[in-house]
């Protein structure tokens, strides 16, 4: 049977992708412009044996669902900036005690209340660095409905096979955005992880398995769990060692920063000949996308880029197009806050230049095309 074609929202696809993915408990705090998020899921869940609660606010939220996901639910909140602030205490508390949960951040123009209805992405550099102290995070930007559905998925499936928080760095553009969509019928879940040994055969909570990632029961299997923000030993229980702290922290980068080839998305076009190249990601992408288009029928040789994962950053990516392009643009809906990034990664390989834009609208064509103009004659 051929599946049926939708006309869907960009943050309901998100929540039918979790519903796929297998999460079945959401608590949240309505927020613009992520409130459709919650609203799918209080429809949808009941109906697949979930569980939805609105909570009093956006820290008692993010509390629910990481203890939620301790006693074995797959888990999700959602939210925008300003709550995206508040939850930033436990996301730190979720990558220390390795909980497994996602967070999404439909993002609108700041700081503060800023402009709740205008599109942003300038929560990029809170998405890695927002929580204190020394920590890893992966952070996922969809730039289509159907994308949402699909990076939804993964960022389900990434949480619960790294124990980690999983950032899906959405923006007002692709979440308010309608489109025609075919869902699959059936997709690939990753299942929560068990403890590969009894409690009388040694088990200890925070072992690590050959993936650097630990299998810590769910409450209530009848293990023995501690659990604490506090940096600890593989019993779970807080140390003061300098070495196992070192070894720890150590530990909760290396988990993911190994399977980074594997869980850093990008995708190109228009490059097969290009010498310039411009870089974007989410809504932002698909201006660029018809920018770039435009720069090619009038002769111009320059490429799109398309980050999928934002992080961790894709270092190779860029330092690779650095080397062979004369020139990098990059386009993004903020003050100027990856490109930082794409400058590091090249490494003075090439010059690399923003386009920003912050003043509550989206990028229309032409400014990115006359960005791309003014960045062939500076470095032809």
């Amino acid at each position: 049977m051929t599946a049926k074609a939708r006309l869907m929202q960009g943050n309901e696809a998100c929540a039918e992708g979790a519903i796929a993915a297998g999460v079945n408990f959401f608590a949240g705090y309505p927020i613009t412009p992520s409130t459709e998020i919650a609203e799918t899921m209080a429809k949808l869940l009941p109906q697949h044996g979930g569980k939805f609660v609105q909570m009093e606010d956006e820290i008692g939220s993010m509390g629910a669902i990481l203890g939620a996901s301790l006693a074995g639910a797959k888990v999700m909140d959602a939210t925008s900036g300003p709550g995206f602030s508040l939850k930033q205490e436990l996301i730190g508390y979720a990558a220390c005690a390795e909980i497994p949960c996602v967070l999404v951040n439909v993002q609108r123009v700041g700081p503060s209340t800023g402009q709740p209805t205008a599109p942003s992405q300038a929560d990029v550099m809170q998405a890695r660095w927002g929580t204190h102290g020394d920590h890893p995070i992966i952070a996922l930007a969809p730039w289509s409905v159907r994308e949402t559905y699909d990076v939804t998925v993964m960022a389900v499936n990434y949480a619960e096979r790294f124990r980690t928080p999983v950032i899906l760095l959405m923006d007002e553009v692709v979440g308010h955005l309608r489109e025609k969509v075919v869902l699959p019928d059936s997709v690939d879940v990753y299942p929560r992880r068990q403890p590969k040994c009894t409690r009388a055969e040694g088990y200890q909570p925070y072992t690590p398995d050959a993936d650097l990632v630990p299998n810590v029961a769910d409450f209530g299997q009848g293990y023995h769990i501690h659990v604490t923000g506090l940096i600890h030993d593989e019993t779970g229980f807080p140390v003061g060692s300098p070495k196992i702290t070192q070894d720890s922290i150590a530990r909760l980068h290396e988990k993911i920063m190994r399977a980074g080839d594997e869980i850093i998305h990008t995708e190109t076009a228009f490059m097969d000949d290009a010498e310039y190249a411009v870089l974007a990601y989410g809504g932002t992408a698909r201006t660029a996308y018809e920018a770039v288009r435009a720069a090619r029928a009038k002769g111009l040789k320059v490429g799109l880029v398309r980050l999928i994962t934002i992080w961790p950053f894709a270092d190779k990516v860029v330092a690779e197009l650095a080397s062979k392009m004369k020139a990098l643009l990059v386009a993004e809906m903020n003050y100027g806050q990856l490109v930082g990034e794409v400058r590091r990664a090249a490494a003075g390989a090439c010059p690399v230049e923003l386009c920003g834009k912050y003043n509550m609208q989206a990028f229309e064509p032409h400014e990115i095309e006359q960005a791309i103009d003014d960045l062939v004659a500076a470095h032809k």
